[in-house]
């Protein structure tokens, strides 16, 4: 009997910008994502968030995965998978999906483009590819798992779009939110899609791995005169809370990786009911989505307001200050709305009663631990959505 001693040898990956990312990353905190090792921050985690939120930041996407989808097929086959009607995205447009399993539980959310007639991208966090293949059954589609052939970068920030115009893309300004274009960068092509996860005016820049560091040279240059500056995990989590946006395994829980099938979460559960798209047809969890539309949820997800400057990462959330109403999964204290603010996870029978919710919180004093109880207030929408990020043409500043 042996016994196999080589997974330590696992090799963590690289992505085509790690020479440029690992010379600049003077903290050396690094986390994995999907097998890369990625920046958790450059310098310091304040002056990467106010670069997004001031300047131009670049953040590296390449270990986001990556699936082709081409075939005859590929638009009734993705029909089959997401629960939005894939047949409404036209050519060079970008939707934002999820997928669910048969109980109505979302396993991931991402973005899909439509390249053209039977070619499609779809990201996500995580990997999927298993389970995509079997769903694939019966269709003539192919789904290939392209995450290495792709390099990826956000660029991000209310002088992103400046800082493109440096690189001389045609009509870049022109391009409209969840649009994307193919661009010729010096004999090279160039996918730029105007998506983000920041909530702020940007792009995601999308090419062949051999021009990764030409690309990030050329942005850092062209941003140089805006101070652009790279930025990593922690401060990106920072400005999609401020978005509203979620992220799997905080937010919530992958139904794949969900130990109870009570902690999985629906669409609706998650505020994405607008996802949802009952008369195009079956899809795969729509069956228990329709039940559950009839019986109503059992959870929601809310942004809240938190009375003081504390954040209330991982409070419990109460009614009256007595019956336990929800908790938070993630928050902040916000430089740019000056306020506290949450993403939580409520009971609805609490949503009707929203003017009486309070966060136990505990915080540092001396050598111990204070718990306080503060008033919370359910609020609609993002917490930031300047106008630039929907302007067309974008703005310089």
């Amino acid at each position: 009997m042996s016994i196999d001693q080589t997974h330590y040898r696992t090799p963590v990956l690289r992505t085509p910008f790690h020479a440029r990312t690992s010379a600049l990353c003077q903290s050396n905190e690094w986390s994995r994502w999907a097998g890369y090792t990625t920046p958790e921050r450059y310098t310091e985690v304040e002056h990467e968030y106010f670069a997004v939120r001031n300047r131009a930041s670049l953040f590296d996407l390449t270990p986001m995965i990556k699936y082709a989808i081409t075939g005859p097929d590929a638009q009734r086959y993705l029909n089959r998978v997401l629960t939005r009607n894939v047949a409404r995205l036209g050519r060079g447009r970008v939707v934002y999906c999820v997928w669910c399993n048969d109980r109505g539980h979302v396993l991931d959310d991402g973005t899909l483009f439509r390249l053209n007639e039977t070619e499609f991208r779809l990201c996500s966090q995580d990997r999927h590819l298993d389970w995509l293949l079997d769903s694939a059954y019966g269709y003539d589609v192919q789904v290939e798992d392209v995450t290495e052939r792709i390099a990826a970068l956000a660029l991000q920030g209310p002088t992103s779009c400046a800082v493109l115009k440096g690189l001389e893309l045609p009509d870049i300004e022109m391009l409209r939110p969840f649009r994307f274009a193919e661009l010729d960068f010096d004999g090279c092509a160039l996918t730029v899609s105007r998506t983000g996860y920041t909530g702020d005016l940007g792009y995601e820049l999308w090419i062949d791995p051999a021009w990764a560091e030409a690309l990030w040279d050329r942005l850092m240059e062209a941003g140089a005169v805006y101070h652009i500056r790279p930025i990593g995990s922690k401060a990106l989590n920072l400005v999609r809370i401020e978005a509203g946006l979620l992220l799997p395994h905080v937010d919530f829980m992958p139904a794949n990786e969900a130990l109870r099938p009570t902690r999985g979460r629906s669409p609706f559960e998650l505020g994405l009911d607008w996802l949802v798209d009952f008369d195009k047809g079956h899809f795969t969890g729509r069956r228990a989505l329709l039940e559950e539309r009839r019986t109503g949820s059992r959870y929601r997800v809310a942004r809240v307001d938190v009375e003081g400057n504390r954040p209330a990462q991982d409070a419990f959330i109460y009614h009256d200050k007595k019956r336990e109403a929800g908790h938070v999964t993630s928050a902040m204290w916000s430089p740019t709305c000056k306020r506290s603010i949450a993403i939580a996870t409520l009971r609805t029978p609490y949503l009707a009663r929203a003017d009486r919710l309070w966060a136990e919180i505990y915080v540092p004093k001396e050598l111990k631990w204070e718990k306080r109880m503060v008033r919370c207030r359910i609020v609609d929408g993002p917490f930031f959505n300047p106008p630039r990020r929907w302007a067309t043409p974008a703005g310089d500043v």
